[in-house]
């Protein structure tokens, strides 16, 4: 067994060399990464540039994918997706606790989690009954009674209207302030990664482009100019500029 001191700087999360193919397509081409205990990272990247596919490696769900490279992740990894995935047939505090023990124990940190996300005494509501945002609290939630060292949040709140999106953001930060697992959160949206990250991944054509680290204190709020640099930082990574409208707003380099 390596030496305390060595286990304790351990990265949470290491890759190297990391590639990942479908259909003859090299989705992840020999990345290199290593994410500290209790990081929060985010990653970004346009559709198709390989974010969920080493999301999805890092939560050992690619088993029948080709690929090669070296991959440690924790053993307790919670993942939480785009739809909440609740099951409709359960309620709210049984999904919570799908795959736990299921004893007396595990429903009281199941009631615990509900609470931490603000859905005390929802318990027996049935996920039909809850709002998107509620059900991406449940989500929450389930992934939380399994204490994870390692959440994965693949495009979480993309499905979420915007007052509630900026509801969610305050709340997963808490959350991770209160429990420290490390994070790496998948998304599309340079703001959000802005805000709730304090380290950013540009992934492009399966390779890092651009890791950048966030040197503003929490709470961060969208209006601080000051995070303005990191935004244009994070656009040229992207190959994004504001000056031309296009159908979402934003437009390639390239565009004329």
């Amino acid at each position: 067994m390596a030496p305390l001191a060595q286990q304790l700087t351990r990265p949470a999360v290491s890759l190297r060399s990391l590639t990942r193919s479908f259909d003859g397509r090299t989705v992840l081409d020999s990345v290199d990464l290593d994410i500290p205990a209790g990081q929060f990272t985010a990653l970004l990247g346009h559709s198709g540039s390989g974010k969920s596919t080493l999301l999805r490696a890092v939560a050992g769900l690619d088993h029948q994918v080709v690929g090669s490279g070296e991959l440690t992740a924790p053993e307790r990894v919670s993942v939480v997706f785009q739809d909440s995935r609740l099951l409709p047939w359960r309620r709210v505090l049984d999904n919570v606790l799908l795959g736990t023990e299921g004893n007396k124990e595990a429903a009281e940190r199941g009631r615990v989690a509900l609470a931490e996300v603000g859905l005390a005494g929802r318990e027996r509501a049935w996920p039909s009954e809850l709002s998107g945002g509620e059900q991406q609290r449940a989500a929450l939630a389930r992934s939380l009674v399994r204490e994870p060292e390692l959440l994965l949040a693949d495009e979480p709140f993309g499905a979420l209207d915007a007052l509630t999106r900026i509801r969610m953001h305050a709340l997963l930060r808490r959350l991770w302030e209160r429990h420290r697992p490390s994070v790496l959160l998948v998304t599309h949206d340079v703001d959000e990664a802005i805000v709730l990250a304090d380290r950013i991944l540009v992934l492009d054509e399966g390779r890092i482009v651009l890791d950048l680290t966030i040197g503003r204190a929490h709470p961060r709020s969208y209006r601080d100019p000051l995070l303005g640099e990191y935004r244009e930082r994070l656009l040229a990574a992207l190959g994004v500029r504001e000056d031309v409208p296009s159908e979402d707003g934003l437009v390639t380099k390239d565009s004329k």
